[in-house]
């Protein structure tokens, strides 16, 4: 695409952008990160993945975006490092320990994880502290890790479905180990309640095991394909009012179960992605204060929203609720020719239409939609 007209199109979207969003900031790393992990309603850690020291960054959003009344009299716009170190190596995945000011992470290089201390208000300085030994099989998938605080603090991980362990982080101790023989390259691990947790696999097998009981997991099988080899990613979301899990397939396919019986599709749709730009980045995410939409990236420059409650039990086309193409359109493509593509979201764990996302070029984008549909009525 030729200069001028990329300026078009970034000026286009601006004028756009002053109906569709509430609030957009924007902020440049050093160079691209897989992760975005909240480490407070107001603060999260990003990490590089390329280089081969890459920045490990605790950043606060902007105050602008924060301040419930005034916001045009609000000074701070920008984000502000508050923490920050160096890892010898890549960060494949991160998570912050609740409650603490701790995190673990995985370089994908290897079973092993690292622990790390976020500092605090005596030290800007996030500093490793130790690791902790992994199961020994040295996979190059990326390992997926989730955390939970009790008496102390542990950290479900795994890269495959047979080893998905439990450990006690002050020692190493394997606390559990799901109990299956088969080794699904796994693409999502979470905790549902403090015992509960659910293993997606790639295959598109899900697993639901109690940490309580040396019982064989729950597995439910993939949904129906046509024949097709597809990738899945799931997500799932266990609320008070809702216990629903969504799988993504890199074919565009959405399945909506019911976590209760995951093995039947309750709603599904064909998502509007670019199926041929499908990257190990995929990510599929149930909004935390929103009820029933998901949001889908990892299939290009963007990220896409939908409300699964107007899908039905049988496949169909799926309307877009929204689509965040700031990324795309303000970075055409990267210095090797690549397309920009998004490599991580997240939601806001408490504000409804609020999200960061990060993409391939380094840029940091967080952002409050307009739903147009709720403003037109």
């Amino acid at each position: 695409m030729e200069e001028t007209e990329c300026e078009d199109v970034l000026d286009d979207w601006f004028i756009e952008s002053l109906k569709t969003y509430e609030d957009l900031h924007v902020y440049q790393l050093e160079g691209p990160t897989q992760v975005i992990e909240w480490t407070s309603g107001r603060t999260v850690c990003v990490a590089g993945y390329q280089l081969p020291k890459n920045e490990i960054l605790e950043l606060r959003l902007p105050l602008k975006l924060l301040a419930d009344e005034n916001k045009g009299l609000c000074a701070e716009r920008d984000f502000k490092v508050v923490h920050g170190g160096f890892a010898d190596g890549p960060v494949r995945c991160l998570k912050h320990i609740p409650g603490t000011r701790c995190a673990v992470t995985s370089d994908g290089l290897g079973s092993d994880l690292q622990l790390w201390d976020l500092g605090g208000d005596d030290s800007d300085v996030i500093r490793r502290t130790g690791s902790i030994e992994g199961s020994g099989s040295q996979s190059q998938r990326r390992r997926r890790l989730a955390t939970r605080l009790r008496s102390q603090p542990e950290v479900l991980h795994g890269a495959q479905s047979s080893d998905v362990r439990l450990t006690l982080l002050s020692s190493g101790q394997t606390l559990y180990r799901l109990a299956t023989d088969s080794a699904d390259p796994l693409s999502s691990l979470q905790f549902l309640n403090d015992h509960v947790f659910l293993a997606g696999c790639c295959n598109g097998n899900v697993y639901v095991a109690d940490t309580r009981s040396s019982a064989a997991p729950q597995l439910s099988p993939p949904p129906a394909s046509s024949g097709q080899s597809v990738l899945w990613w799931t997500d799932a979301s266990a609320g008070p009012t809702s216990c629903g899990v969504v799988r993504l397939s890199s074919s565009g396919r959405a399945v909506v179960s019911d976590l209760r019986s995951p093995g039947a599709a309750v709603r599904q749709a064909q998502l509007d992605v670019q199926t041929r730009c499908c990257s190990d980045d995929v990510s599929v995410s149930w909004a935390p204060a929103l009820d029933d939409c998901v949001s889908v990236s990892g299939f290009g420059g963007t990220v896409q929203i939908y409300d699964t409650s107007a899908w039905r039990a049988e496949p169909q086309e799926a309307q877009l609720l929204f689509e965040h193409r700031g990324h795309m359109v303000s970075s055409q493509q990267s210095d090797d020719g690549v397309p920009v593509s998004v490599t991580s979201h997240v939601w806001h764990p408490e504000r409804p239409r609020t999200l960061l996302s990060a993409a391939s070029d380094g840029s940091v984008h967080v952002w409050d939609w307009v739903d147009q549909s709720a403003a037109s009525s």
